[in-house]
């Protein structure tokens, strides 16, 4: 039986989910109108609020700028003493409000209107001045806060904030925003290496391992323990003919006492698990993983050896 604390917990969830769920019959033509002029500006997303939703503004602006729609934030007490000059020409603005009602709103609406800019609301209030003064009004009306005394915002926030990841995700795909444009904007961190780290930026740190297929077993396990990758590749002619690995050398010497005259040739692997150089890191992790294995050899466009990639390698560069 969960105690009254859990059961204020899921109740703050149910009535967020709701209010979030209920955001679905506002998308309507107004919506379609609200991107379509976005998608069409030439100028930038000015997004503003007060209080609780000058707080979501700030992060639709971030989510906005991430995906590839430019916007900057502008709080609504500050506008009306002088940061109005933030907005320029073609720039659309975006008030967040749950009222549509603040003081602040009243007055910054009719300034934006004059120097010529579209607004669009997002707001809680069909009736409110915000709502019959924007050129689009984007309905966010809730019927109950997650706050017991109905009074601090939260489902309202939350809606605002759903309907701007709305707006979002929808001029991403209108602009064609994909992955590699992501990489260019989030180029820092473990999500940015996932998306932009090359098997060509990483294993050339490391040793490259070969042998001959006439190479003498001994100096095999020679080669294997100098480049520390736990393997090496068995060449012919410049050509990748095997690999052979640590758990070879093992399972030979088990079933097997006479190795003086054994060479590469003779217990090398044929068809190693190869990735061309120019593969994203992540790429090389998921066949690593798909194969249970512990190292790729790298190769060009060509086939031609160039070295190996380790399970560490993605491991030290945060892939894993």
């Amino acid at each position: 039986m969960k105690t009254g604390i859990q059961q204020s917990a899921v109740y703050t969830i149910e009535q967020e989910a709701t209010a979030v769920s209920n955001l679905k019959k506002f998308i309507d033509d107004d919506f379609e109108s609200a991107v379509d002029l976005i998608h069409r500006s030439k100028g930038r997303v000015v997004i503003t609020g007060i209080g609780k939703s000058a707080i979501v503004a700030q992060k639709i602006v971030a989510t906005l700028n991430s995906t590839g729609t430019a916007s900057l934030f502008m709080h609504a007490a500050d506008a009306i003493h002088g940061d109005m000059g933030m907005i320029q020409k073609d720039d659309i603005v975006i008030v967040l409000s749950k009222s549509g009602e603040s003081d602040e709103i009243k007055v910054l609406v009719p300034l934006i209107k004059h120097a010529g800019n579209n607004i669009i609301a997002i707001a809680g209030n069909i009736h409110s001045f915000l709502a019959k003064n924007a050129d689009i009004f984007l309905n966010t009306t809730v019927s109950q806060e997650a706050c017991p005394n109905n009074l601090a915002p939260t489902s309202s926030t939350t809606a605002q904030m759903v309907m701007g990841d709305a707006l979002a995700v929808c001029l991403m795909q209108l602009n064609g925003f994909d992955s590699n444009d992501f990489a260019k904007f989030h180029p820092g961190g473990n999500l940015g290496k996932r998306l932009y780290l090359r098997v060509d930026d990483i294993y050339k740190s490391n040793q490259q391992p070969s042998v001959k297929t006439n190479t003498l077993f001994k100096d095999v396990i020679v080669e294997i323990s100098k480049g520390r990758l736990g393997a090496t590749v068995v060449l012919d002619n410049k050509k990748i003919q095997g690999i052979i690995t640590d758990g070879d050398i093992r399972r030979l010497l088990e079933k097997t006492d006479n190795i003086k005259d054994l060479t590469a040739g003779d217990i090398g692997i044929s068809d190693p698990k190869t990735i061309i150089n120019t593969a994203l890191a992540v790429e090389a992790l998921e066949k690593m993983n798909a194969f249970n294995i512990n190292q790729l050899v790298v190769v060009d466009e060509t086939n031609c050896y160039l070295g190996f990639i380790h399970l560490h390698d993605l491991i030290r560069e945060g892939i894993i």
